[in-house]
Protein backbone atom coordinates (compact mmCIF):
# COMPACT_ATOMS: atom_id res chain seq x y z
CA UNK A 1 0.00 0.00 0.00
CA UNK A 2 1.26 3.69 -0.83
CA UNK A 3 2.33 5.84 2.15
CA UNK A 4 0.39 9.00 2.23
CA UNK A 5 1.41 12.13 4.14
CA UNK A 6 -0.49 14.80 5.21
CA UNK A 7 1.41 17.72 6.23
CA UNK A 8 -0.15 19.93 8.49
CA UNK A 9 1.55 23.60 9.54
CA UNK A 10 -0.08 25.37 12.37
CA UNK A 11 0.64 28.43 14.47
CA UNK A 12 -1.48 29.13 17.54
CA UNK A 13 -4.01 26.70 16.75
CA UNK A 14 -4.61 25.08 20.00
CA UNK A 15 -9.07 26.08 18.89
CA UNK A 16 -8.90 24.26 16.01
CA UNK A 17 -6.53 21.58 15.25
CA UNK A 18 -7.91 18.51 16.89
CA UNK A 19 -10.71 18.31 14.82
CA UNK A 20 -8.17 18.64 11.70
CA UNK A 21 -6.42 15.78 13.13
CA UNK A 22 -9.58 13.78 13.61
CA UNK A 23 -10.39 13.98 10.37
CA UNK A 24 -6.84 12.60 9.18
CA UNK A 25 -7.13 10.00 11.91
CA UNK A 26 -10.16 8.81 10.60
CA UNK A 27 -9.09 8.43 6.57
CA UNK A 28 -10.18 4.58 5.06
CA UNK A 29 -6.77 4.63 3.68
CA UNK A 30 -4.59 2.80 6.65
CA UNK A 31 -0.80 3.78 5.35
CA UNK A 32 -1.03 7.45 6.40
CA UNK A 33 1.42 9.73 8.65
CA UNK A 34 0.38 12.75 9.79
CA UNK A 35 2.93 15.32 9.97
CA UNK A 36 2.27 18.38 12.27
CA UNK A 37 4.65 21.56 12.52
CA UNK A 38 4.69 23.91 15.00
CA UNK A 39 5.80 27.78 13.67
CA UNK A 40 6.58 28.56 17.95
CA UNK A 41 2.92 29.04 18.65
CA UNK A 42 2.45 30.74 21.89
CA UNK A 43 -0.70 29.41 22.72
CA UNK A 44 -1.61 25.89 24.13
CA UNK A 45 -0.97 24.15 20.65
CA UNK A 46 2.19 22.23 21.43
CA UNK A 47 0.35 20.47 24.53
CA UNK A 48 -2.52 19.49 22.39
CA UNK A 49 -0.04 18.19 20.24
CA UNK A 50 1.91 16.65 21.77
CA UNK A 51 -0.75 14.41 23.40
CA UNK A 52 -2.33 13.65 20.06
CA UNK A 53 1.28 12.42 19.15
CA UNK A 54 1.25 10.54 22.40
CA UNK A 55 -1.94 8.16 21.65
CA UNK A 56 -1.77 7.99 18.00
CA UNK A 57 1.96 6.30 16.12
CA UNK A 58 1.06 7.68 12.73
CA UNK A 59 1.17 11.39 13.84
CA UNK A 60 4.87 13.26 14.04
CA UNK A 61 5.45 16.22 15.81
CA UNK A 62 7.87 19.21 15.12
CA UNK A 63 7.86 22.34 17.18
CA UNK A 64 9.60 24.78 16.23
CA UNK A 65 11.25 27.53 18.78
CA UNK A 66 11.56 30.19 16.61
CA UNK A 67 8.81 31.34 13.77
CA UNK A 68 9.99 30.25 10.49
CA UNK A 69 7.53 32.34 8.58
CA UNK A 70 4.77 30.59 6.73
CA UNK A 71 5.79 29.59 3.91
CA UNK A 72 9.13 28.06 5.58
CA UNK A 73 6.55 26.14 8.38
CA UNK A 74 4.89 24.54 4.90
CA UNK A 75 7.64 23.39 3.32
CA UNK A 76 9.63 21.94 6.23
CA UNK A 77 6.53 19.87 7.06
CA UNK A 78 6.76 18.52 3.57
CA UNK A 79 10.80 18.39 3.17
CA UNK A 80 10.22 15.70 6.70
CA UNK A 81 7.47 13.73 5.40
CA UNK A 82 8.18 9.95 4.35
CA UNK A 83 5.13 9.18 1.96
CA UNK A 84 5.40 8.43 -1.93
CA UNK A 85 2.81 11.03 -2.05
CA UNK A 86 1.74 13.56 0.00
CA UNK A 87 -0.68 16.77 0.61
CA UNK A 88 -1.16 19.94 2.88
CA UNK A 89 -4.06 21.08 5.40
CA UNK A 90 -4.50 24.06 7.53
CA UNK A 91 -5.23 23.53 10.91
CA UNK A 92 -8.88 24.48 10.64
CA UNK A 93 -9.68 22.25 7.63
CA UNK A 94 -11.10 18.85 7.74
CA UNK A 95 -11.10 16.03 5.24
CA UNK A 96 -13.80 13.22 4.29
CA UNK A 97 -12.96 9.90 5.06
CA UNK A 98 -12.23 8.69 1.51
CA UNK A 99 -10.43 12.06 0.73
CA UNK A 100 -7.03 9.79 0.87
CA UNK A 101 -7.98 6.76 -0.82
CA UNK A 102 -10.12 8.89 -3.52
CA UNK A 103 -6.72 10.42 -4.34
CA UNK A 104 -4.21 7.34 -4.10
CA UNK A 105 -6.77 5.40 -6.46
CA UNK A 106 -5.99 8.21 -9.40
CA UNK A 107 -2.59 8.27 -9.04
CA UNK A 108 -2.57 4.05 -9.26
CA UNK A 109 -4.71 4.44 -12.02
CA UNK A 110 -2.51 6.58 -13.98
CA UNK A 111 1.36 7.05 -13.00
CA UNK A 112 2.15 10.28 -15.20
CA UNK A 113 0.55 12.06 -12.63
CA UNK A 114 2.20 14.56 -10.45
CA UNK A 115 -1.27 15.84 -9.05
CA UNK A 116 -4.45 15.09 -7.91
CA UNK A 117 -6.57 18.01 -7.20
CA UNK A 118 -10.55 17.13 -5.85
CA UNK A 119 -13.37 19.73 -5.42
CA UNK A 120 -13.61 21.87 -2.33
CA UNK A 121 -16.41 23.36 -0.33
CA UNK A 122 -15.22 26.77 0.93
CA UNK A 123 -16.87 28.47 4.44
CA UNK A 124 -16.77 31.97 4.41
CA UNK A 125 -16.44 34.53 7.53
CA UNK A 126 -20.51 34.62 7.26
CA UNK A 127 -20.91 31.22 8.03
CA UNK A 128 -22.17 30.50 4.14
CA UNK A 129 -19.91 27.43 2.42
CA UNK A 130 -19.44 27.57 -1.27
CA UNK A 131 -18.45 24.75 -3.62
CA UNK A 132 -18.38 25.12 -7.50
CA UNK A 133 -17.07 22.18 -9.85
CA UNK A 134 -13.88 22.58 -12.46
CA UNK A 135 -15.11 21.80 -15.43
CA UNK A 136 -11.74 21.84 -17.58
CA UNK A 137 -9.41 19.32 -19.42
CA UNK A 138 -6.08 21.23 -20.23
CA UNK A 139 -4.29 20.03 -16.99
CA UNK A 140 -4.60 16.42 -17.32
CA UNK A 141 -2.61 17.20 -20.84
CA UNK A 142 0.72 15.89 -22.03
CA UNK A 143 1.83 18.88 -23.15
CA UNK A 144 3.42 21.47 -19.90
CA UNK A 145 2.00 24.77 -22.03
CA UNK A 146 -1.33 23.63 -22.63
CA UNK A 147 -1.55 22.66 -18.26
CA UNK A 148 0.01 26.37 -18.21
CA UNK A 149 -2.01 27.95 -20.40
CA UNK A 150 -4.87 26.44 -18.41
CA UNK A 151 -4.06 27.74 -14.92
CA UNK A 152 -2.98 30.68 -16.00
CA UNK A 153 -7.17 30.44 -16.86
CA UNK A 154 -7.99 29.40 -13.47
CA UNK A 155 -6.25 32.16 -11.78
CA UNK A 156 -8.70 34.54 -13.56
CA UNK A 157 -11.77 32.82 -12.56
CA UNK A 158 -13.11 31.94 -9.38
CA UNK A 159 -10.72 30.28 -6.55
CA UNK A 160 -13.85 27.74 -5.83
CA UNK A 161 -13.02 25.45 -8.81
CA UNK A 162 -9.34 24.70 -8.05
CA UNK A 163 -7.06 24.55 -5.35
CA UNK A 164 -3.93 23.34 -6.38
CA UNK A 165 -2.16 24.19 -2.76
CA UNK A 166 -4.42 21.53 -1.29
CA UNK A 167 -4.38 19.25 -3.62
CA UNK A 168 -2.34 15.42 -3.45
CA UNK A 169 1.35 15.35 -5.04
CA UNK A 170 4.01 13.17 -5.46
CA UNK A 171 6.24 14.41 -3.12
CA UNK A 172 9.84 14.04 -4.13
CA UNK A 173 9.50 16.31 -7.44
CA UNK A 174 7.01 19.05 -5.84
CA UNK A 175 9.46 19.51 -2.78
CA UNK A 176 12.15 19.95 -4.82
CA UNK A 177 10.59 22.89 -7.10
CA UNK A 178 11.56 26.60 -5.72
CA UNK A 179 10.02 28.86 -3.97
CA UNK A 180 9.59 32.42 -2.70
CA UNK A 181 8.22 34.18 -0.28
CA UNK A 182 5.96 36.73 -1.72
CA UNK A 183 2.50 38.17 -2.59
CA UNK A 184 0.66 35.71 -4.66
CA UNK A 185 3.17 32.83 -4.16
CA UNK A 186 0.45 30.15 -4.19
CA UNK A 187 -0.61 31.08 -7.54
CA UNK A 188 2.89 31.08 -8.95
CA UNK A 189 3.50 28.01 -7.08
CA UNK A 190 0.12 26.25 -9.20
CA UNK A 191 2.04 27.60 -12.61
CA UNK A 192 5.27 25.72 -11.59
CA UNK A 193 2.75 22.26 -10.85
CA UNK A 194 0.99 22.91 -13.66
CA UNK A 195 4.42 22.60 -15.92
CA UNK A 196 6.18 20.09 -13.98
CA UNK A 197 3.39 17.19 -14.60
CA UNK A 198 -0.14 16.45 -15.53
CA UNK A 199 -3.09 16.49 -12.70
CA UNK A 200 -6.29 14.73 -12.97
CA UNK A 201 -9.50 16.19 -11.07
CA UNK A 202 -11.62 14.00 -8.93
CA UNK A 203 -15.39 15.81 -9.33
CA UNK A 204 -16.30 15.23 -5.38
CA UNK A 205 -15.87 17.36 -2.42
CA UNK A 206 -13.09 15.86 -0.77
CA UNK A 207 -12.23 18.97 1.04
CA UNK A 208 -13.50 21.57 3.52
CA UNK A 209 -11.75 24.84 4.33
CA UNK A 210 -12.53 28.00 5.70
CA UNK A 211 -12.20 30.98 2.84
CA UNK A 212 -11.07 34.42 5.24
CA UNK A 213 -10.77 37.69 2.87
CA UNK A 214 -7.54 39.35 3.41
CA UNK A 215 -6.19 43.10 1.95
CA UNK A 216 -2.78 42.41 0.47
CA UNK A 217 -1.37 44.81 3.22
CA UNK A 218 -2.61 42.73 5.32
CA UNK A 219 -1.74 39.50 3.87
CA UNK A 220 2.44 41.25 3.73
CA UNK A 221 2.56 42.24 6.86
CA UNK A 222 1.64 37.98 8.05
CA UNK A 223 4.35 37.05 5.32
CA UNK A 224 6.99 39.18 6.68
CA UNK A 225 7.25 41.26 3.00
CA UNK A 226 7.45 44.63 2.36
CA UNK A 227 3.89 45.96 2.25
CA UNK A 228 4.60 48.60 -0.44
CA UNK A 229 4.13 45.20 -2.49
CA UNK A 230 0.97 44.80 -2.17
CA UNK A 231 0.12 47.61 -4.43
CA UNK A 232 2.42 46.05 -7.48
CA UNK A 233 1.47 42.42 -6.54
CA UNK A 234 0.18 41.62 -10.10
CA UNK A 235 3.52 42.41 -11.76
CA UNK A 236 5.49 41.04 -9.15
CA UNK A 237 3.78 37.67 -9.92
CA UNK A 238 3.75 37.93 -13.25
CA UNK A 239 7.51 39.16 -13.13
CA UNK A 240 8.21 35.68 -11.31
CA UNK A 241 6.21 33.62 -13.44
CA UNK A 242 8.77 35.10 -16.55
CA UNK A 243 11.57 34.59 -14.51
CA UNK A 244 10.89 30.98 -13.87
CA UNK A 245 10.10 29.35 -17.26
CA UNK A 246 13.45 29.44 -18.58
CA UNK A 247 14.19 26.50 -15.70
CA UNK A 248 11.25 24.62 -16.40
CA UNK A 249 12.34 22.18 -19.24
CA UNK A 250 10.71 23.66 -22.04
CA UNK A 251 11.78 24.04 -25.38
CA UNK A 252 12.83 27.22 -26.75
CA UNK A 253 9.40 27.38 -28.89
CA UNK A 254 7.57 26.65 -25.60
CA UNK A 255 9.33 29.22 -23.56
CA UNK A 256 7.89 31.29 -25.89
CA UNK A 257 4.15 30.38 -26.10
CA UNK A 258 4.43 30.41 -22.37
CA UNK A 259 5.86 33.89 -21.90
CA UNK A 260 2.76 35.00 -24.02
CA UNK A 261 0.25 33.52 -21.90
CA UNK A 262 1.53 35.13 -19.27
CA UNK A 263 1.89 38.26 -20.75
CA UNK A 264 -1.84 37.98 -22.02
CA UNK A 265 -3.03 36.84 -18.28
CA UNK A 266 -1.81 39.83 -17.23
CA UNK A 267 -3.17 42.34 -19.37
CA UNK A 268 -7.12 41.01 -18.58
CA UNK A 269 -6.16 41.07 -14.73
CA UNK A 270 -4.93 45.06 -15.20
CA UNK A 271 -7.94 45.75 -17.51
CA UNK A 272 -10.06 43.89 -14.37
CA UNK A 273 -8.52 46.85 -12.40
CA UNK A 274 -8.83 49.69 -14.41
CA UNK A 275 -12.42 48.41 -15.07
CA UNK A 276 -12.78 48.22 -11.40
CA UNK A 277 -11.35 51.93 -10.48
CA UNK A 278 -13.48 52.85 -13.09
CA UNK A 279 -16.72 51.82 -11.32
CA UNK A 280 -15.49 53.36 -7.94
CA UNK A 281 -14.41 56.66 -9.33
CA UNK A 282 -18.07 56.79 -10.90
CA UNK A 283 -19.84 55.71 -7.80
CA UNK A 284 -17.93 58.64 -5.94
CA UNK A 285 -18.45 61.23 -8.35
CA UNK A 286 -22.68 60.32 -8.92
CA UNK A 287 -22.88 59.87 -4.97
CA UNK A 288 -25.05 62.45 -3.50
CA UNK A 289 -23.95 64.76 -0.36
CA UNK A 290 -25.51 63.74 2.63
Amino acid sequence: MTLVSICLPTRNGEQRIEKAVRTVLAQDHTDLELVISDNASTDGTEEVCRALAAADPRIVYHRHPENRGLLNNFMFAAAHARGELFRWMGDDDYLEPHCVSRGVKEFQADPRLLLVSSQVAYTGADGVTETAPYLGSGLSSDDPVTRFAEMLRMLTETHLALDPLYSMMRREPVVAIARRNMLKEDEVFATKLALAGPWAHVPEVLAHRNWRSERLSAVARRLDVPVWRSRCANTLQIAEMLRWLPSAGLTPAQVADARAAVLRMYARRQSMVLRRRARKVVRLLTARPV
